[in-house]
């Protein structure tokens, strides 16, 4: 298995300015790749297992992933699996907030168990988002800088495909 650092997309590399390294043949084949990887929108349909209301909240999120071109069939489950970890996560959280964390004195272990339970919840929402590019960071991330157009002589014009 390679090990090192994670392949960059193509138009991240050229909007850096590094691509100097790659040959016209690279990039040709490495752009083809690339949309060979892209995945397809064409069967986006919310799993059975979710309720309803998290169905609507399923669509509402992906026709938002779909449009920034960042959600394919290939994530609908790990959507889904966001969609109800979120939920389970607020039940949990309201059922905290409802309870004591100390009775007469003595701590409630029922309170430090749903705590745990909180914290697991949150930290498999938040994985999940960043997978999916529900945060800041992680849409940042994934932002393709725009590369400045360079000036291009009369010679690279005339013979720039040599």
């Amino acid at each position: 298995m390679k090990r090192g650092r994670p392949k960059q997309p193509l138009a991240v590399i050229q909007g850096k300015g590094r691509s100097n390294h790659l040959t016209k043949e690279e990039i040709k084949k490495r752009k083809e790749h690339e949309e060979r990887m892209k995945g397809r929108t064409d069967n986006i349909v919310a799993p059975s297992y979710l309720t309803k209301k998290q169905k609507e909240e399923f669509y509402r999120i992906a026709d938002e992933l779909i449009e920034l071109e960042i959600f394919t069939n290939l994530d609908v489950d790990n959507l889904a699996r966001y969609i109800d970890s979120r939920d389970q996560y607020i039940k949990v959280t309201r059922a905290l907030r409802a309870m004591k964390a100390v009775n007469d004195g003595e701590a409630n272990d029922n309170y430090a168990k749903l705590q745990r339970t909180r914290n697991t919840l949150f930290t498999e929402c938040r994985n999940a988002a960043g997978d999916l590019g529900l945060s800041i960071t992680s849409r940042l991330s994934l932002v393709i800088p725009k590369k400045e157009e360079e000036e291009v002589s009369e010679f690279e014009r005339k013979f720039g495909d040599l």
